[in-house]
């Protein structure tokens, strides 16, 4: 009886190991075969991130030489937006205060459309529905608007039809900026494929930015009016103090490396140039390498240059923390605003007053005083038409012209500055370039290059 028991016991417990000996290996198969093909899986993931990435490179470098090929034949003009919204306190309005412009300007544009061309602009207040004076007195007594009320009639501005007509709704309105694309754009960004690479290309109106540079100057004439209006520019941007303080600590050690300036004259330079000698070992003549010293001119445009390009490569140094300065300060479904987006990152030494908004340009009259009332003059007459140089803002503004003379060393009338990014995906990867260019005419100079 125990020889049975006990061979039982012996079978049972040789099914129990080969039980537990095969649930062990289906273990350490499954969990071979899972880190195998998880192993699998991200090799091939990182094969086809790389040759997405070398697509991507490929669209980008190809859209480079593209733009760089095309810029010279690129020719921005300005234009006249009278009867548009201004760019220029875009960068200051609430997601709902934007909304709102875009309907009230949507209004007008229909009620104008409706009247045969003429203008109803700025007679409708679309947030409490209150009427102003009209052509024709009170607008809400004027019969052809009073018909826009009736919910029933096919030209309500609110109905199905209305829009169906070619109105369209305030959704698909954008507000122009100075060229026509939206600020700061000087022509519609272009998108296009590279093989499997989708390609954006667009070109940015450096003068239209805030110079960061101006914090660095040390001219005791202008240092007090720098700080002003370094001061009023990142305050009107949303800066909190902190950002402000640390921001100025940055450029403060920025500062003991190299000072910015804007003003230049002709320097010599002294200049070794080797000079060929020839020797005798009989005589005992040294053959060690003589050089003669001379005084060379450096030409003013050769030093802002210089300074151009040793201040883009500091500006995009770790002395900067540009993440913070990119932090949205307004965020919304058409708009990315951050104080970064407003800052002349590349050297830039001027502002375009006819491309500037309103923060901009009281920073850069603040050098010459009443930078309030100056900015809002230029930012209503600009609408319609451009000042054509420095002299026709004295002239148009003369009440202002000896606080615009002051000015004259940080305002201009054209853009010379600019920068091209290039935005190229494909699959996962993405790659970009950002390239700042000087255009004076047909010359155009590569400044710095950044990639991504």
């Amino acid at each position: 009886m125990n020889k049975s028991l006990k061979k039982r016991d012996s079978a049972r417990n040789r099914s129990g190991i080969v039980l537990l000996v095969t649930l062990v290996l289906l273990v350490v198969l499954s969990t071979l075969g899972y880190t195998l093909s998880t192993r699998v899986a991200a090799q091939r993931h990182r094969d086809q991130y790389i040759i997405d990435y070398s697509s991507a490179r490929y669209g980008c470098d190809s859209a480079v030489k593209y733009a760089l090929a095309t810029l010279e034949d690129i020719d921005p003009q300005l234009i006249s937006r009278p009867n548009e919204p201004d760019f220029s306190d875009l960068f200051c309005l609430s997601e709902a205060e934007y909304q709102k412009i875009l309907e009230q300007w949507s209004l007008e544009s229909q009620l104008t459309a409706l009247d045969g061309g003429r203008s109803f602009k700025g007679m409708v207040d679309v947030g409490n529905a209150e009427t102003r004076a009209s052509p024709k007195g009170v607008l809400g007594t004027d019969r052809r608007v009073d018909k826009l009320s009736n919910i029933d009639d096919v030209n309500d501005v609110n109905s199905d039809e209305f829009g169906a007509a070619g109105f369209g709704g305030y959704d698909s309105l954008t507000i122009s900026g100075p060229y026509g694309p939206p600020w700061p754009f000087v022509t519609e960004p272009i998108e296009f494929e590279v093989g499997s690479a989708k390609v954006r290309i667009e070109i940015e109106d450096e003068n239209a930015k805030y110079p960061l540079g101006w914090a660095l100057l040390d001219d005791g004439k202008v240092k007090r009016e720098a700080e002003a209006g370094f001061e009023t520019f990142c305050e009107m941007t949303g800066l909190s103090a902190e950002q402000i303080g640390a921001l100025k600590t940055e450029l403060n050690e920025i500062g003991k490396i190299k000072l910015f300036a804007v003003d230049f004259n002709p320097i010599n330079r002294a200049v070794k140039t080797p000079i060929k000698t020839t020797t005798s070992s009989k005589s005992g003549t040294s053959n060690a390498p003589r050089v003669r010293v001379t005084r060379q001119t450096v030409p003013v445009d050769e030093q802002i240059s210089e300074q151009t390009i040793h201040f883009a490569e500091i500006f995009h140094s770790s002395l900067i923390d540009t993440e913070a300065l990119a932090r949205p300060t307004i965020a919304g479904p058409r708009r990315n605003e951050s104080a970064l987006k407003y800052m002349g990152m590349w050297g830039s030494m001027k502002v375009n007053i006819n491309t500037a908004p309103r923060h901009v340009l009281e920073a850069a009259f603040i050098f010459g005083g009443d930078e309030v009332k100056i900015a809002e003059e230029i930012i209503q007459r600009r609408r319609i038409e451009p000042f054509a140089n420095i002299q026709d803002l004295k002239t148009a503004l003369f009440r202002y012209s000896d606080s615009i003379g002051k000015c004259e060393s940080y305002i201009t009338t054209v853009s010379r500055f600019f920068t091209i990014k290039v935005t190229s995906v494909s699959g996962v990867a993405k790659a970009s370039s950002v390239i700042a260019i000087t255009k004076d005419g047909e010359k155009v100079e590569r400044i710095a290059v950044i990639n991504g």
